[in-house]
């Protein structure tokens, strides 16, 4: 470490240790804790900032994930405890085996499934086994490290501070963790899109005792529309939009980035906001996935990053030939394969056991349904297994320290070449020379056109094609997957078939496939399983590039341009329809529409609110919430072929499909309804928005603008209406770390923040909605990143944190 760099933190070490009586919480009644976590001596240094934010600096590696481990317990520990439980597979013991998850870790619908599917990754070692491959296939040390100090610094705050969060305070299930925890975390974040989708299904699977009484697979169309809706990106409760600027479309030459990821508000699968910091080593700012220890989104000195969930499918199907005489064999070029069981018990609340036997294959776990709609039964003559590449990918953690460590969009696909860890998300970058980069580099199963062509089952004829779902015949080797010379692990594709756009003047995306990333070049010639070409855009997407590409065209662009586009809240869906419906309302004989239930609706008011709503989403924004609620009936029961009289077309995706169809027989229905329903709940057609769109924080009304994916809206919200509270009173999901990030030749980045729903979930903490009254009102955090920045905070608290021997 050169001098300068020692000398600064002695300093900063040393400002710490002055201040840190002051500081620190108190310690625990009886200054004890039952397990010393490894790494013993491990210490860091944080400085607090403006609403909570910790800048931590630490001498290595295992130091800086000691002060994130620490300083994310103070924020959010009941939440992470949570996380652990799940981990443990000890949700049912705790919570009871009918109980659901928060969804945050896995899409298991019930406590009891999720701790079947956990205890066995525990029992069978899989986190471990994956732990001894070594990098690039396998972790790096340096990874490794901040792991072990992240379950150092969390089980030291646990330690030496008291829980004063009701949602856990004096809970039995709040215990240490291990580094092993730590990781399965991450190994659970990864297999999200894949086994983690499908665990209903994979513990639910048992061999038939008879051919009464089976489930029949679906009908190929059945179950093209199931796997469409399972696997779509544009409804999910994680999505983003996110874009980045050539430098010749700024006003200083240099790249400008803008992210804006849609993710849940509550819950293990919140960001949390820090920078991190080794002196001569690493400094890098942004949003981190709880537990996570490394920055998920964010940027340095040089580089600025965000994701977005892409459309690639993370998993396959497998379909199963059995032995007709035993269910439990299956065979591959006519010979017998025996499945592999294992046998989990599951501890309940109220005392006793659940045991079951899980079942596996070649292929992957054996599984009888993905999701509710998509049934994929077991029966004497076949099953189906799961095949998910990521069960074996412990790199997600290596590529996000990769582009905290890049200087360019270069040393960003590097690292992405060279990590090859994503598991569901595409890549946007930006940096200060003026290059701007997006790459959906993603862990998908290397299912080709050709091999999908030959080898396809029935149903995989159906539901390849609708969603990129394969389901390959299982009975045959040649139907194998394959491998790639440049891939890390065997059966995915190497990073030289991932669709990839450098340096135009625009790259974006808002959940939709590559094809349209810069509109003025349309991106193809990849597989299918990465997602469509030529296809209907949504309306975000479409909203979205009429937005950035008018950018680009006018040039000169700032940060300021970028925190324009984020609170635009410009609503796409009204500026193609809301005129039309308001002339279609205002020619309604009597001013009468009949709603669902055959009751005319005096309507009359409503088209005069329609026409002169200014087309946005803001809080003050009056015809928004009417215009919300009929939109939202209109696009579930109008097929989208009948609600436009022009169609889609691929030569002008973002321009088509367009003109309202007035005379489709819903849409006057989803009028009368929305009508009724407001006027029910004594709301007044031309209320502002933000009177019935908000959150409630410690009995403080936050109003909160933006709208949900149909409207097509950038800053994406999606909350939850409740007629007897008088509109929308909590949002589940939308807008989450939000950065504008650009550069101006100094040392420090300009850059500027929002983590919408604030850093702690604690009710009882500062910082548990501080930031959600900035987002309220429009207004951002500027980063502090450069020391100078940091030691002239208003707000500076020092805090030297340490184990106790």
């Amino acid at each position: 470490m050169p001098l300068r760099n020692r000398l600064r933190l002695l300093a900063i070490s040393g400002l710490a240790l002055f201040t840190v009586s002051a500081s620190l919480p108190p310690a625990s009644a009886d200054g004890s804790r039952s397990h010393r976590p490894s790494g013993g001596g491990l210490s860091a240094t944080i400085r607090y900032t403006e609403y909570g934010i910790p800048h931590i600096l630490a001498k290595d590696y295992a130091s800086l994930g000691f002060g994130n481990g620490w300083a994310q317990a103070a924020d959010q520990v009941c939440t992470l405890a949570d996380g652990f439980v799940t981990l443990r597979g000890e949700r049912s013991r705790y919570f009871g085996p009918d109980a659901a998850p928060d969804g945050s870790l896995s899409a298991a619908t019930k406590n009891l499934s999720s701790d079947l599917y956990f205890r066995r990754v525990r029992e069978s070692r899989t986190v471990e086994k994956l732990l001894k491959a070594p990098a690039p296939a396998g972790q790096s040390r340096d990874v490794r490290e901040l792991e072990r100090g992240w379950a150092a610094g969390y089980n030291a705050w646990l330690a030496q501070n008291r829980i004063d969060d009701p949602a856990c305070r004096g809970a039995d299930w709040v215990r240490p963790v291990t580094t092993l925890d730590v990781v399965t975390r991450g190994y659970a974040l990864s297999v999200l899109g894949g086994q983690g989708r499908g665990i209903d299904g994979i513990t639910a699977a048992q061999p038939p005792t008879g051919t009464a009484g089976t489930p029949g697979v679906p009908s190929p169309g059945d179950a093209a529309d199931a796997a469409r809706r399972l696997l779509s990106t544009q409804n999910a409760d994680m999505g983003s939009n996110a874009v980045a600027f050539r430098g010749d479309t700024t006003a200083n030459g240099r790249g400008l980035l803008l992210g804006n990821p849609h993710y849940p508000w509550q819950g293990g699968r919140r960001f949390w906001q820090s920078q991190q910091t080794i002196p001569g080593e690493l400094n890098v700012a942004g949003g981190s996935l709880l537990g996570a220890p490394i920055v998920s989104i964010g940027h340095n000195a040089n580089i600025a990053w965000s994701h977005t969930v892409a459309t690639g499918v993370p998993l396959n199907l497998h379909q199963l030939t059995l032995d007709p005489a035993d269910p439990t064999v299956y065979l591959v070029d006519g010979r017998p394969e025996r499945m592999t069981k294992r046998t989990v018990s599951v501890a309940v609340k109220g005392g006793g056991t659940v045991t079951r036997t899980q079942w596996s294959t070649r292929y992957g776990p054996v599984i009888t349904s993905l999701g509710a709609g998509l049934p994929l039964p077991w029966t004497t003559t076949t099953a189906y297994a799961l095949n998910d590449p990521n069960a074996v990918n412990l790199r997600f953690s290596d590529a996000g320290l990769g582009f905290s460590r890049a200087r360019s969009t270069a040393d960003i696909q590097a690292a992405l070449r060279r990590t090859q860890g994503l598991p569901w998300v595409n890549t946007i970058a930006a940096d200060s020379s003026g290059h701007s980069f997006f790459s959906q580099s993603q862990v998908l199963p290397r299912i080709t056109d050709e091999l999908a062509a030959q080898c396809s089952t029935p149903l995989g004829k159906a539901t390849y094609p609708s969603s990129g779902l394969a389901v390959l015949d299982g009975s045959r080797s040649d139907c194998a997957l394959g491998s790639d010379p440049d891939a890390v692990q065997p059966g995915i594709f190497g990073p030289g078939r991932m669709p990839t756009v450098k340096d135009a003047p625009y790259v974006e995306n808002s959940n939709d496939s590559a094809w349209l990333t810069n509109a003025d070049a349309p991106l193809t010639g990849y597989e299918r399983v990465f997602g469509t070409i030529g296809t209907p855009r949504s309306m975000r997407t479409r909203g979205a590039i009429e937005d950035v590409s008018a950018m680009a065209a006018k040039g000169r662009l700032t940060v300021a341009d970028l925190q324009g586009q984020q609170f635009a809240n410009r609503a796409p869906a009204g500026d193609l329809g809301a005129a039309d419906l308001a002339g279609a309302c205002a020619a309604l004989p009597g001013g009468t529409a009949v709603g669902s239930d055959g009751r005319a609706v005096d309507v009359s008011a409503a088209c005069e609110v329609l026409r002169r709503w200014d087309r946005k989403v803001d809080t003050g924004s009056r015809g928004a919430l009417l215009f919300d609620r009929i939109w939202r009936r209109a696009t579930a029961t109008v097929p989208q072929t009948e609600l436009w009289k022009v169609p889609f077309s691929p030569a002008d995706p973002v321009g088509t499909p367009n003109t309202l169809n007035t005379s489709a027989p819903g849409l006057t229905r989803a009028l009368a309804d929305a009508v009724a329903e407001l006027r029910a709940a004594k709301i007044a057609l031309d209320d502002p928005l933000g009177r019935h769109q908000s959150v409630e924080r410690n009995g403080k009304r936050i109003p909160i603008g933006g709208g949900t994916e149909s409207l097509g809206i950038w800053n994406k919200t999606e909350p939850v209406w409740d007629t007897a509270a008088g509109g929308y009173r909590e949002v589940p999901a939308g807008s989450s770390y939000i950065q504008a990030v650009g550069w101006n030749g100094s040392r420090c980045p300009v850059a500027r923040t929002l983590l919408t729903y604030s850093q702690s979930s604690n009710p009882g903490s500062p910082y548990y909605s501080d930031q959600t009254e900035l987002y309220s009102g429009e207004r951002w955090v500027t980063s502090r990143f450069c020391e100078k920045d940091i030691l002239r905070s208003p707000a500076l608290r020092v805090v030297r944190v340490h184990e106790r021997r």
